[in-house]
Formats: structure tokens, C-alpha cells, sequence
């Protein structure tokens, strides 16, 4: 969020002086530990990462039909380092898929301010955005937590990220100077030089617009477009990605209404429809998205069901099978639940719960679907939800686990 000369980075270190100091479990309350090799760019404080097992569980029940896993996944945590309370990298833990129940697991370091995760189709490598002013993402060996590397974005407070589902680019969006970058992955899943940076231009004057702020980037479920959000310009942009030599070619741009602030994108399963939180101005917006040629149309605006004022909506989710979807919203402390309906075309706002901590930042699901992770960047705490497969209805699962300024929740 950023507005009238504050930027990502006063914001976030205001909230987290606002905040409880929050403590990672030590070693001596998570079992027997042995410490992992430290690398020259980074250290892990405990044992590498978890067996992942196999998914031999039973059927959970839940909206799409996932298979709880037999045993404890990974979870990371981003964070900010920067910042008073704040992290000394990514927070590791485990969580028990039956129960929701998370473990602490350590911390790996040598990462600033890694706000945003993702991990390579494979599950062997860990990104993270390095949000700082002179922005870098950065590459983790999971097997061993080992630190790749970092590549500099060459635009400032890269914020989001994702690997693209031919698993040869990352992608990344740059909040500060507003954009997108490409990065290649190598084999080893380390980073190569950038091979682009396209900047987002500044928007014509009118009410609520600011200078552009890149919020997010992903790809359609075809995997044919990339899709940019633009925060400060009020701007969905649309690209081809050329995948032999890792660069963006703008092919379409879609507009909120002016000052709505559109912060995250996510796709209906079906690929015909997308779900826009609007963090501004307090909505949302059902979108329709043509595969052949990447255009995104965005409709009506619709409430958060939050009341009036602004709630500052984070993040969609749908779930795997379409029926459902939920949207946090940090400044009501709440997770709002809809119906989706006709075929994507349509939310049917069903009420909120609270959403266990406060301020939550973002929120993810386990793969099987069975969990919702929400990170509380104000309470440094990371609570988690069962999502009941009958009306798609959040139940607490287990006290929130601590981790400072908890801002991202991966779970694997």
C-alpha cells in the first residue's frame, strides 16, 4: 500500500513497530535437530528441508477434491529484515496437514527483506524478492537451504514474483519504480542476468492516480499471456513472453475505474475468468480474459462485504474445483468468502470471518486445498484455516505460529 509520499518500505517498518516482538520456537521444543552446512551467502539455523513424503493420505473433502499428504510439509515465511521486530530471513516450519498444527524449523539467512516467495515447478528451488530500494530476487537450494544467489531486478522494491509454469523464467513485479523483469533459470535453478525490464508508464491525470507501482505478475492458466498489476496506474498490462530469449512484448492493457488501486489477480480454474482485489477503493471486480488474445475486461466493481471505509483487500484465492473463492482483507482483520457462480462469471459475496491475527498480509492454500495459510504482517503470526468441502466455510485450526512481520506464507 503506498499513498501521499509513503512508500512500501516506511509503511511496512511502522507496522512493525507497532507489533508484539514475535519468537521462532527454539530447537530444544521442535525435536532433534542437527545443523546444516552454512554457505558463504547465506545460513540455515537448523536441519535442511523436510522429507516431503509421500501424498498417500485420504481424501479430504475439500473444494476440489485434494489428497491430504501423510505426513509434515514444508512452510515458509517471508518477512522484512529491515525493519524494527523484523525477520533475519525466511522463516522455516513445518505443518501438519490433518491438524493444521505449524512447527518452527529455523530461519534461512543471507536474504534481505524477502517479502515475497515462490518455489520452481520441480519444488527443488526457493525464490524470494529482495524489497529494497536497489531491488534483487534471490535463489535457495531447498535440499540444503543453500543461497544461490542474488541477480539485481533494475527497478526498485520488487515486491512479487513467479516462475513461469515452463519453469525457464522468473518473473518479477517492481512496486518502487514500477514493472516487470525477467530473469532466467538455470538448471541448477540459480539465476541468470536479467533479460528484460519493461517499465509502466505514468498514467493521464485523474482522481486517485499515482505514479506507477507494479503489485503483481503471473501467468494465465494457458500459460500463453503474462498479466502485470499496476497498483498506482490503475492498469492490468498484458504480455507475450518470448521464451527462447526472455522478453516482454505488451499485447493489451485493461483499466479500473480511476483511484480503485487493483493489487492481485487470480484466475478461475476455468481460465475464462479472473477475480481483482481492489485495494484503494475497498472492491472488487469479476473480469473476463480471452485466451487468444490476452485481454483482460474488467467489470463492476463489488463490496468486500468489510462496511464502509476502506479495508485495504490483499489477496483472492479460488479454490482448485471453482466453487469458491476468498479474499483477505488487512484493514478489517477479516477473510471474506463468495460463491463463485455461473461458470466463473460470478461472485456471490457470502459474509467474512475473522481472519485470526492482525493485518493479514496474504493468504495461501496447502496443495491438497485442505489448509488456508494466513500471514499477519502486524501481529507477526501466521494462522491456519481448515476449508470445509461442504459450503466452502473457514475453521481456525491451532493457535497462529509466530514469525516477525510474517508477510508471505508458502506452504508445500
Amino acid at each position: 500500500m503506498s499513498g501521499d509520499g509513503w512508500s512500501r518500505r516506511r509503511f511496512a517498518g511502522i507496522l512493525a513497530g507497532t507489533a508484539a516482538a514475535a519468537t521462532l520456537p527454539g530447537a530444544s521444543g521442535c525435536g532433534a535437530e542437527r545443523p546444516a552446512p552454512a554457505s558463504s551467502a547465506g545460513a540455515t539455523t537448523d536441519s535442511g528441508a523436510p522429507d516431503r513424503g509421500a501424498d498417500t493420505g485420504t481424501a479430504t473433502g475439500t473444494p476440489g477434491g485434494g489428497r491430504a499428504p501423510s505426513g509434515p510439509r514444508p512452510l515458509y515465511i517471508g518477512t522484512y529484515t529491515s525493519v524494527d521486530g523484523g525477520g533475519d530471513g525466511v522463516t522455516v516450519a513445518e505443518y501438519e496437514p490433518r491438524t493444521g498444527r505449524v512447527s518452527g524449523r529455523g530461519t534461512i539467512t543471507g536474504v534481505g527483506d524477502p517479502s515475497y516467495l515462490a518455489v520452481h515447478p520441480d519444488g527443488r528451488t526457493l525464490y524470494a524478492v529482495d524489497e529494497r530500494e536497489d531491488g534483487a530476487v534471490t535463489a535457495v537450494r531447498l535440499a540444503d537451504r543453500e543461497v544461490l544467489g542474488s541477480r539485481p531486478t533494475g527497478g526498485a522494491s520488487p515486491c512479487h514474483l513467479s516462475v513461469h509454469p515452463g519453469g525457464r523464467w522468473l518473473l518479477s513485479a517492481c512496486y518502487g519504480s514500477g514493472g516487470v523483469a525477467v530473469h532466467p533459470i538455470e538448471e541448477s535453478g540459480a539465476l541468470g542476468a536479467r533479460t528484460d525490464l519493461v517499465p509502466h508508464t505514468a498514467p493521464p491525470p485523474g482522481p486517485g492516480r499515482r505514479e506507477p507501482h507494479a503489485h503483481q505478475v503471473l501467468t494465465s492458466p494457458d500459460g500463453g499471456h503474462v498479466l502485470a498489476v499496476d497498483l498506482g496506474t490503475d492498469t492490468v498490462h498484458t504480455y507475450r513472453l518470448d521464451e527462447r530469449a526472455g522478453t516482454l512484448t505488451e499485447v493489451a492493457r485493461a483499466h479500473t475505474r480511476p483511484g480503485a488501486g487493483p493489487r492481485h489477480l487470480t484466475f478461475h480454474p476455468g481460465g475464462r475468468h479472473a477475480y481483482l482485489a481492489n485495494e484503494a477503493d475497498n472492491t472488487v471486480a469479476v473480469c473476463g480474459y480471452d485466451p487468444d488474445t490476452g485481454r483482460l475486461t474488467v467489470g463492476a466493481a463489488q463490496p468486500t462485504g468489510t462496511g464502509a471505509g476502506t479495508s485495504y483487500p490483499a489477496q483472492f484465492l479460488v479454490t482448485a474445483d471453482g466453487r469458491y473463492a476468498f479474499l483477505a482483507n488487512r484493514g478489517h482483520n477479516s477473510i471474506t468468502r463468495y460463491a463463485v457462480e455461473r461458470d466463473g462469471a460470478r461472485l456471490r459475496l457470502l459474509g467474512t470471518v475473522p481472519a485470526g491475527g492482525d493485518f493479514p498480509r496474504q493468504i495461501a492454500f496447502s496443495p491438497d486445498g485442505g489448509l488456508l495459510f494466513a500471514a499477519h504482517q502486524r501481529s507477526g503470526t501466521v494462522s491456519v484455516f481448515r476449508v470445509a468441502g461442504a459450503g466452502g466455510e473457514l475453521v481456525l485450526a491451532g493457535k497462529p505460529f509466530p514469525s516477525p512481520v510474517a508477510v508471505c506464507a508458502l506452504p508445500l
